[in-house]
Order: C-alpha cells, then sequence, then structure tokens
C-alpha cells in the first residue's frame, strides 16, 4: 500500500532490536525519495508486569518496581466515569447514539459502553482527524455521534472541526476530556487552549462545568442540541457532589449565581469554582458559576456591570484568548468600563509535575487568587 503511494517500504523490524534499528536508519539516511520504516514493539517492553497489563501501567503512580505492585489506589468518580455512565444512559434512551473514541477507551471511559453496544462503538485509532470527521459523516446521515477526545488532542482535528463540522451546523457533541492543567503528561497534554481555539468558531456552544451534577447536565445540553457543541471538563475527581441518574438538561446561555455581594464579582468558568466560593465569601463578593462560555450570559454580565465596580473572571485555561477575554470583548462592545481582572493559565508552556503544584505556580491556587485578587482591588481602591 505505502508503495503504491510513492514511498519506499521497509519492515516490519523488530524495534526493541537496536542494533538493527539503528544500522536501518542509518541506510535510509542514504535513500533518495520519500521512506516508509514500520517498527514493531512491545508496550511496556522489559518489565514483565507491564507488558502482561499495558494499560494499568500506561500512567503509574510512583511505587516499586522491585515487587511490580501498583498501590491500592481510592476508587473515586472521576469526571471520565460521570462520561461513562452517561453515554451508557443516553445510549439507552436514544439509538441513535454513536460513540467514537481516537483509541482512548479506558482514559476516556467508554469500556462499558463498548461493550454494552459494541455495534455503536467506534475506535479509529489514533487518528484524531478522521475521529471528527467520521462524526460529521455519522451526523449527516441521521446519527447523533458523541466524539469523546482529549483536549490537546483535539488540536490535530482543528481543520476537521471547523470545516467538516460546524461550517456545516452538524449535530456533533464533542465531550472534551483532560481540559486544564493535567499534571505529569506535561506540556504536551494540558487542555490550555481549547476554550481559545472554540471560542472563535461559529455555530458552536461550549460549556465548563463546575461539578459532577454540572457535568452531566451539561452532557444532555449539549446532546439534545441542535448542533455543534462542547462540553470540557478536567481529569480527575470531582468536588464528590452526586451526578445524579437523570437525563435533565440546562437553559442555553443562562449562568448561575452561587451568592450576591458588593463592589466585586466573580465570573467562575469550570472546575475552580470551589476555591473562588472561599474568596468570594471573605470579599463578601458576587459569584456565578457562568457554565457557558458560548454563549455568555450577556444579560446577567450587563446587570452586574450596574451594581459592581469591578468583575474578575476565573477559569483553568490560557488566558490569551479563553473565557475571560470572552466577557471583555462583551463589555467593550457595550461600552461598559468596570474594573476587569482576568485570572487563568499565563502565557507560557507548562511543565510537568503534580496538578496542585501546578495550579499554585500559575497562581490558580486558593492563595494564588486571592493574593492577585487582593492586589488588583487595592491598586484601584476598589
Amino acid at each position: 500500500m505505502f508503495e503504491e503511494l510513492g514511498f519506499n517500504y521497509i519492515g516490519p523490524i523488530d524495534g526493541h532490536n537496536l542494533p538493527t534499528l539503528l544500522t536501518t536508519i542509518g541506510n535510509i539516511k542514504n535513500l533518495n525519495g520519500p521512506q516508509m520504516l514500520h517498527v514493531v514493539t512491545t508496550k511496556g517492553k522489559g518489565y514483565a508486569a507491564a507488558e502482561q497489563d499495558p494499560i494499568a501501567y500506561h500512567a503509574v503512580p510512583v511505587f516499586d518496581p522491585k515487587d511490580s505492585k501498583l498501590p491500592a489506589q481510592k476508587k473515586k468518580i472521576t469526571y471520565s466515569n460521570i462520561f461513562g455512565e452517561w453515554l451508557c444512559d443516553m445510549a439507552e434512551r436514544d439509538e441513535r447514539l454513536m460513540a467514537i473514541t481516537p483509541a482512548m477507551r479506558e482514559g476516556s471511559d467508554l469500556i462499558a459502553f463498548s461493550k454494552n453496544y459494541p455495534e455503536r462503538y467506534f475506535d479509529v485509532g489514533i487518528a484524531e482527524q478522521h475521529a471528527v470527521t467520521l462524526a460529521a459523516g455519522m451526523a449527516c446521515e441521521g446519527a447523533k455521534p458523541v466524539c469523546a477526545i482529549y483536549s490537546s488532542f483535539l488540536q490535530r482535528g482543528y481543520d476537521q472541526l471547523i470545516h467538516d463540522v460546524a461550517l456545516q451546523k452538524l449535530d456533533v457533541l464533542f465531550a472534551i476530556d483532560r481540559s486544564g492543567l493535567v499534571g505529569g503528561d506535561g506540556a504536551t497534554h494540558h487542555g490550555s487552549f481549547d476554550l481559545s481555539f472554540l471560542r472563535c468558531i461559529p455555530n458552536i456552544v461550549i460549556m465548563a462545568p463546575s461539578d459532577e451534577r454540572e457535568c452531566r447536565l451539561m452532557l444532555t445540553t449539549g446532546y439534545e442540541y441542535s448542533g455543534t457543541a462542547a462540553v470540557r471538563y478536567p481529569r480527575g475527581q470531582g468536588t464528590g457532589i452526586p451526578a445524579g441518574n437523570d437525563l435533565e438538561a440546562l437553559e442555553i446561555g443562562k449562568a448561575n449565581v452561587i451568592r450576591d455581594g458588593k463592589k466585586i464579582a466573580l465570573l467562575v468558568f469550570g472546575s475552580l469554582l470551589p476555591k473562588a466560593k472561599i474568596i468570594a465569601e471573605k470579599l463578601d463578593a458576587t459569584l456565578v458559576d457562568m457554565r457557558f462560555v458560548k454563549p455568555l450570559d450577556q444579560a446577567l454580565i450587563l446587570n452586574i456591570c450596574k451594581n459592581h465596580k469591578a468583575i474578575v473572571t476565573v477559569e483553568e485555561n490560557a488566558i490569551a484568548g479563553g473565557a475571560g477575554s470572552g466577557v471583555n470583548e462583551f463589555l467593550l462592545s457595550n461600552n461598559q468600563r468596570p474594573f476587569i481582572l482576568n485570572l487563568g493559565i499565563p502565557d507560557r508552556f507548562i511543565e510537568h509535575g503534580d496538578p496542585a503544584d501546578l495550579l499554585q505556580m500559575c497562581q490558580l491556587d486558593l492563595e494564588g487568587m486571592q493574593q492577585q485578587i487582593n492586589q488588583f482591588m487595592t491598586e484601584n481602591k476598589i
């Protein structure tokens, strides 16, 4: 197949045989034209426990390699679990639902769905562009595709998202896992940019849940919306709030006011809401779970401007072009000039590390956010 495409095909060869591999690569350097080297490897090669259970050893905590026993993990509900449960519940109600994953069945928690609905489960391999376009094709034929994809992986399918899905106003739901700072996988896997690169696309609804319940509500909202929708949620555990088992939806574009305060309003997009709540109570500030990045609750924002001197936006996404930028743009277009502070991921690539340490590094932990807000209030005499 590759030679028909004009490649000189070599292989397959054993990728663990370094002398053969290095010699082959050295020889290929001297050949003219496009080359295709087919290398076969075994995941976890050289460590018996990982060879026998590559999924469990794909991303491991600290452990002693001598006894090869992974430490027991507390089984708490993750956002991925919420998605997996919701997917099965919705599939039972609607036979049009089709689930697509680019080789992340376990990571996105599609295990139960793949077993219960094998004819409606599509693993396209590590081919994110194809996953998005496959969803577009299914939508054209009357299906209701749900494309489960990591935030950083969706970057690879960006052109397909714009041209094949959003431009056609197709009915596709993107369940975007691993948004925000993901920890040990580092700069290549942080979901730092999805709000920024999604927000500028027409014909799309974008949601960011603050807890497990909100996540389930938003998945139903996006699924029932007749068009392109995205729900972006973080890696790992939530707040412990029960997600429920119903299939209730939200009113699109409607934020949720958590508390009414004075002078300053915190507009929070997503998972940093619990920390913002503590700060709001200390400052007697208004606190809003914005829920929707697009469309914004414009009426609420204008009303807040009438009664507050300052607005602080909070998100676990790049500040540049993110949800806070959307608030800024709306305010300026309506000739509103409150004091504005945007909190989010700074304009640089964030290295790997413990998620709590990374949040502290970005001043998105409780102390860091509070310090930034206090300084902002002092400088502007609020």
